[in-house]
């Protein structure tokens, strides 16, 4: 736990001793009275925490001295995985830093994936907080559900009301005309991207049309075929450090 996330109304209220937080800092951590630890407001400002009193709960008292981190003007659009690799996807993800990330049917994916429990609201959201608290940061990804990639094309052309310089990239290894450095070279300056990477098995071509008609630029990255959650964090780093967002403090 590199930052320990409270909603705005915790701060400065006790901890109960069975929340995973005070069990994390007391028997991980071995946080005793006057030390400090990383905290922050979901959504908000990060800071550090100084425990005032450990007894029937912690007491702490939080004072703000950082952005917590901002996330990075990146939506990922995914084919829905396996549940058991959504898990992870989630995390990676958010511990990247992209701002939107947004599961959709695919016409080949499995469709039994999309009614699994693990992408309940709840579930996935515990996940993508993981990977926030995993990056030290206080802003978690927003998550957006889609039945078809044409839904989801739709769903996102109406709300886009930014006025930055956006490139769109649509992951695929079997008909790209670009690799995916060479597109993202070639959109150098840009303030904002959108990828889009499918499911298991990829898309039709049907999808592929759909993404060019969108002003997707299909682009490869190298001849080995990766898992979802693979090529979704591969294909996210690669982007964000484009943006100049992996270049450090």
């Amino acid at each position: 736990m590199n930052i320990c996330l409270f909603e705005q109304r915790e701060i400065n209220m006790p901890l109960a001793l069975k929340d995973e937080r005070a069990e994390h800092l007391i028997k991980v951590l071995h946080k005793k009275k006057g030390e400090s630890f990383t905290a922050g407001i979901i959504g908000g400002k990060s800071g550090t925490a100084v425990i005032t009193e450990i007894s029937d709960a912690v007491y702490f008292e939080f004072t703000e001295t950082g952005n917590g981190k901002p996330l990075e003007n990146c939506i990922m659009i995914i084919g829905f995985p396996r549940p058991i690799q959504l898990k992870r996807l989630l995390r990676d993800i958010a511990a990247l830093g992209v701002k939107e990330v947004h599961l959709t049917g695919t016409e080949l994916g499995e469709k039994s994936y999309m009614k699994s429990n693990l992408v309940e609201r709840g579930s996935a959201y515990k996940m993508l907080l993981d990977g926030t608290v995993q990056a030290g940061s206080t802003h978690v990804p927003e998550l957006f559900m889609h039945q078809t990639l044409t839904e989801c094309l739709e769903s996102l052309e109406k709300t886009d009301g930014t006025e930055c310089t956006t490139v769109k990239l649509g992951l695929d290894n079997v008909r790209p005309s670009v690799s995916l450095s060479e597109a993202l070279l070639n959109a150098r300056g840009f303030e904002c991207a959108v990828a889009a990477i499918g499911s298991e098995r990829g898309w039709t071509d049907r999808e592929r049309d759909m993404l060019e008609r969108h002003g997707y630029i299909l682009c490869g990255m190298g001849e080995r075929i990766m898992r979802t959650e693979t090529a979704a964090t591969v294909a996210g780093a690669l982007i964000l450090n484009a943006m100049g967002a992996l270049e450090g403090k």
